[in-house]
């Protein structure tokens, strides 16, 4: 059973790493961002009184919200459990708004708390968080729009040899302005696996309702499994319009920062919902949504830093999915001490204490991969915060 509630989190000192970026395997292009040669990670690291650690993914631009929110509350809530300070970092950035940035932020010191949590127990988290298996299915994601067919070929092959059995490529091509390569490189990958494995599509938002469904009637809806985001995440009344107008499954949720919205999007037809864990408000928001997809029989998946996020997923029906960007997150691996194993279409967490990812510090340290450290102790952040209700 999950005990963060009654936990007691006295944090002496808190910093955060960034850490050189590595190129990505193939430069990396979407519809409507990069290209991204390069990719890289921060940590956020949590020290508690008696030295324990919590560490996970952080955004390292927003220190401001850090400072002026969350801080001051992690630093002066000594004795107080965490069921009774988390609401008090909750509404801590109600000013900044629950859709963004400081939404994304509290999600991701949640998350080193909960890892503090475990390592104090001496459990792996996912069995901390009431996780029966180690084991998650994923999904292959990659096939840049700027990728060419040899390099779609090659990345579809490595993950056929992984035995993985779905895999989503990009489309919206040159801005959603080139919907016929986009429809010549989807069959290509599709003729090129046949029965092997099933393919899905991602738009990154670029769309009309109408070039989705033009997009969808020349590819076939037999012919996917989903399309994501074809229409900016915003535009509920035609995504709405494109579930009542096709059988296809459509995936949306990997902008949303809140579990509060996807009941709506259930309601608008969604039938795969995405929260992202290093991307949303706490990991008990992330469970709501993994609680909702139960109740309405939808399908679960997750992506982001999909190493971290494998915790999560094994207290979910086992049909439920981890997305894997090889091309960007294979390279990080190097920065990982321990990590999830990939074999026969799973990641295979470790049984190690905390989350199933660690930096290996040592070897970060030694070969100079930490471009930027900066930390905090409770006695220069004040016992309260600056920010004033208009």
């Amino acid at each position: 059973m999950n005990g963060i509630d009654n936990e007691i989190f006295n944090i002496k000192k808190i910093s955060i790493r960034v850490l050189e970026p590595v190129a990505t395997v193939t430069s990396f292009q979407d519809a409507t961002m990069g290209p991204f040669p390069y990719f890289g990670l921060s940590i956020i690291s949590i020290e508690d009184e008696d030295g324990q650690v919590g560490e996970a993914p952080v955004y390292n631009s927003y220190t401001n919200i850090l400072e002026t929110c969350l801080f001051p509350i992690l630093f002066h809530s000594r004795g107080v459990p965490y069921k009774e300070f988390f609401p008090r970092l909750y509404w801590s950035i109600r000013n900044e708004g629950f859709k963004g940035a400081a939404s994304a932020l509290l999600g991701q010191v949640d998350m080193a708390l909960y890892d503090l949590a475990a390592r104090r127990q001496k459990m792996p988290l996912h069995r901390y968080v009431g996780g029966k298996r180690n084991a998650v299915k994923l999904y292959g994601s990659g096939g840049g729009t700027n990728y060419t067919l040899k390099q779609l070929e090659d990345e579809v092959r490595v993950f056929m040899d992984a035995g993985v059995d779905c895999y989503k490529m990009k489309i919206g091509k040159d801005f959603g302005t080139n919907m016929r390569e986009d429809i010549e490189r989807v069959k290509h990958v599709t003729r090129l696996v046949g029965n092997r494995m099933k393919v899905a599509v991602d738009a990154n938002q670029i769309w009309s309702c109408t070039d989705a469904l033009k997009f969808i009637d020349a590819i076939g809806e037999e012919e996917l499994c989903w399309i994501e985001e074809p229409i900016h995440s915003a535009a509920y009344d035609q995504i709405e319009e494109l579930c009542k107008q096709t059988s296809l499954i459509v995936a949306y949720g990997e902008s949303e920062r809140t579990s509060k919205i996807f009941p709506m999007l259930a309601n608008c037809g969604i039938r795969h919902l995405q929260p992202i864990p290093t991307q949303f408000g706490g990991m008990k928001e992330w469970m709501d949504v993994r609680d909702l997809c139960q109740s309405r029989d939808l399908q679960l998946s997750s992506g982001g830093y999909s190493l971290y996020s494998t915790f999560l997923m094994t207290t979910a029906h086992e049909n439920s999915m981890i997305e894997y960007l090889y091309s960007l997150m294979y390279g990080l691996e190097k920065y990982f001490l321990i990590y999830p194993s990939l074999s026969q279409g799973h990641f295979h967490l470790p049984e190690s204490e905390g989350l199933p990812v660690r930096i290996d510090w040592e070897y970060c340290y030694r070969e100079k991969k930490v471009i930027r450290e900066q930390m905090w102790e409770r006695h220069n952040v004040p016992n309260y915060s600056p920010l004033v209700t208009m």
